[in-house]
């Protein structure tokens, strides 16, 4: 009967595999720079009325071209002009503003002309044309570098274009600056960024699922010093993979900067499954038992607590579904899916082969077991002599990480977790030297009267007096609002002087700048500053990306500065913006983080309730897996590693996989409490049957997490580093303090 349930269950993982196969081909790679906005968040609402009004305000690309020592070039300037008209020409283009084609109107009693900028074939008026760009505001630091050195062209691109489209626009673009031979160019934006990253994300993948193969057979054939020892858990584990990868397929799930992560987390911890089964499987095998004996004692003693421990751990990413950020919610469920799917491989496969192959060579007691009993042996004996010492060491050191902890600071970049010397960061890096800045910066200027609009002159002083804050301090280049729409219109009439740009200081110049507002009005430019019949604006531009943490800062002292010193019955500004809302995930992820942490203990607390029906066993159970927690934190605190959206995950996904010792152990302590043994001797018990088990699986869990160290992006790097940590912190504290704690306040009457 055995032998038919056996082959009953490789026939359905067979059949079940292959559809999962099946599926795998509808896989695809996306980095929607969009998905990771905050949802359920009003922000998110405003701004999504705010580009149906105006436009998204990250539908560009920037392309910045250099000619040292100055731009004034002719033949500089005439590639850039063959460059703009190629550009036009492109796909998904919708206009490309350059500087050469911006001219300064002039405003006569009878007549109206522009000036151009600058005359590119025409050498001689070279050092008019720099006086007059460099007596201009809206242009230095903007559109052409204050050193007079580079310039950028803004190319517009259609709004929401698919990703091939994307990808295919920012390749052709830069086969073109290529073809120009400029001495330097460089192009950023979101179409290209988002390009670049999912490059990254599938060349990781398969350096991670590589390395862990590569490091889990090492460890496989060290543990177990044979063939079938190897092959059995690799081939679980990689069906368990392509079972995860096959639902996410049929389901349509991508594979983000997140879900990237699932393949090797799947990888190791589905081998700590295994593990446990074939170490328990061996000690019976040694201890004399036959194959179906061994197998039933093995399921008996280890398939609650394996279950137990797969609960727990999928708990632990379930708890990623309280988080405002998509993706997380979404790396969460089809991870913690993941746990179960192999866990049911594990316990579906691996014993029907077991049952169905030959009884494997095991080696004798004495040459294995002995001696790792001996090591263990010892270890307990001087855990119980400490015991006290150990308590107060962890005292001390739960007392220095919180210390790290308030350390810790929240922050992320809009370009995240690249190196600086990656040539997507250089281009990005390249615009916040030069440019002002490459995130863009959205704020909205709304007239409350209803006999005033923006352009009425209390409400243009009260903007004014805005932007001159924002430029102040904020670091923008110049921004583009009414107001510089008005200061234009007032220079042009007062003949281009430079003192002239600024708002008409009577109402007879303002009567004669609102004349050419009126005929203004028809310009289809004008619309993406004024919208509802002028009482809703716009304020535009671009900053350096400072980092969420200072942005976040800023944009708290602006609507500060604007409660102080802005009449709120003229006016009422509000910032929106793509950036806005990334750097408004910050502000979740410490919440986010504790409610899927407090989930977790909750859980954890009623394993623990429902196995020993006591409150110091619960406590017990959770200060061990509390503490390396702590000291991660504190670790994170003292090095200056940021909390963000990519790291903000490492203490769910630390404290699922890593409460599995404990599971472990205070489970077959129980097995042994509930034989009548002794607390002494059960604990003991526990130890050794336990002990290799909890240092094999921390060994490939932790070498399987540090395989994301070769990874390129910062908080991937981050996650495998100290999710390692937290996996040795882990068992040497299972090893250590938890023994310790359930010897000195278990309940030896029970």
């Amino acid at each position: 009967m055995y032998r038919k349930y056996a082959k009953a269950a490789l026939w359905a993982v067979g059949l079940l595999t292959l559809i999962f196969i099946f599926f795998i081909k509808n896989l695809s790679f996306n980095y929607n720079f969009e998905s990771f906005f905050p949802t359920g968040d009003p922000d998110l609402d405003y701004y999504m009325e705010f580009r149906e009004v105006f436009e998204n305000d990250n539908d560009y690309l920037l392309i910045g071209l250099t000619k040292r020592p100055s731009l004034f070039d002719r033949s500089f300037l005439t590639k850039v002009k063959q460059l703009k008209d190629s550009l036009r020409l492109l796909d998904h283009v919708v206009e490309v503003i350059s500087p050469l084609d911006i001219k300064k109107p002039v405003i006569g009693p009878i007549s109206y002309f522009e000036v151009p900028l600058f005359h590119p074939d025409l050498p001689e008026k070279y050092a008019t044309d720099s006086t007059l760009i460099y007596t201009n505001v809206s242009l230095p630091g903007n559109l052409v570098s204050k050193d007079a050195t580079a310039l950028t062209l803004v190319l517009k691109h259609a709004p929401q274009i698919t990703k091939p489209d994307a990808d295919s626009l920012a390749a052709e673009v830069q086969r073109l600056c290529d073809n120009f031979g400029f001495q330097e160019s460089h192009v950023a934006g979101k179409a290209k960024a988002q390009g670049v990253y999912i490059d990254k994300m599938k060349n990781e993948l398969l350096i991670f699922l590589s390395a862990s193969i590569i490091l889990v057979i090492l460890f496989l054939t060290f543990a177990y010093r044979s063939l079938w020892g190897v092959i059995l858990p690799l081939c679980v584990v990689l069906l368990s993979v392509i079972w995860i990868l096959g639902l996410m397929g049929a389901m349509n799930k991508p594979l983000d900067i997140l879900m990237v992560l699932l393949p090797t987390i799947m990888f190791v911890v589905g081998m700590s499954d295994v593990v446990h089964i074939m170490t328990k499987y061996i000690e019976e095998l040694r201890m004399g038992e036959d194959k179906v004996s061994a197998l039933n004692s093995t399921l008996k003693e280890v398939g609650l607590a394996t279950f137990l421990t797969s609960l727990t751990t999928a708990v632990g990413f379930f708890t990623l579904l309280t988080a405002s950020i998509r993706p997380i919610r979404e790396f969460g469920l089809y991870t913690g899916i993941g746990v179960f799917i192999a866990y049911a491989v594990a316990f579906s496969l691996l014993p029907a082969i077991l049952f169905l192959m030959k009884r494997p060579k095991i080696a004798a007691v004495g040459q294995n077991r002995n001696r790792w009993f001996a090591v263990l042996g010892l270890a307990f004996t001087k855990v119980l002599r400490w015991r006290w010492y150990l308590v107060a060491f962890s005292t001390i050191l739960i007392a220095v990480s919180l210390y790290g902890i308030n350390l810790l600071q929240v922050n992320t970049y809009l370009i995240e977790d690249i190196p600086d010397n990656d040539p997507l960061k250089q281009d990005f890096l390249f615009f916040d030297r030069h440019f002002g800045g490459s995130r863009p910066f959205e704020m909205t200027v709304r007239a409350v009267p209803e006999n005033m609009d923006i352009f009425s002159p209390p409400v243009l002083a009260e903007t004014e007096k805005v932007l001159e804050y924002t430029t102040a301090n904020y670091g923008t280049g110049s921004l583009l609002s009414p107001v510089m729409v008005v200061k234009e219109l007032h220079q042009a009439l007062k003949g281009g002087s430079v003192e002239a740009y600024r708002l008409p200081a009577d109402s007879k110049d303002y009567k004669k700048v609102n004349r050419h507002l009126k005929r203004l009005r028809k310009n289809p430019r004008f619309a993406e500053l004024s919208a509802k019949e002028g009482k809703l604006g716009r304020i535009s531009g671009r900053v350096p990306d400072m980092g969420s943490a200072i942005t976040l800062a800023n944009t708290k002292d602006l609507y500060r500065y604007i409660d102080k010193n802005i009449d709120s019955t003229l006016v009422e500004f509000k910032v929106t913006g793509t950036s806005n809302l990334i750097d408004k995930n910050n502000e979740y992820l410490s919440q986010n983080m504790l409610q899927g942490l407090a989930i977790a203990f909750i859980v954890i607390a009623i394993i623990a309730g429902l196995l020993f029906r006591s409150l110091r066993m619960i406590l017990v159970t959770l200060v061990p897996n509390i503490i390396p927690l702590l000291i991660v934190g504190g670790v994170m605190g003292y090095f200056g590693i940021t909390l963000k959206l990519s790291t903000s995950i490492i203490f769910t996904i630390a404290f699922g996989i890593a409460v599995d010792d404990t599971i472990h152990f205070i489970s077959k302590l129980k097995l042994e409490l509930q034989k009548g043994r002794s607390l002494l001797y059960a604990l003991k018990r526990a130890y050794l049957s336990t002990g290799k088990a909890i240092i094999i699986t921390t060994i490939i869990l932790s070498g399987g997490f540090l395989t994301l160290v070769l990874s390129d992006f910062g908080g991937t790097f981050y996650t495998g580093l100290l999710v390692s940590l937290t996996l040795f912190l882990a068992m040497v504290i299972d090893l250590t303090l938890l023994p310790a704690l359930v010897f000195l306040f278990h309940n030896r009457k029970r």
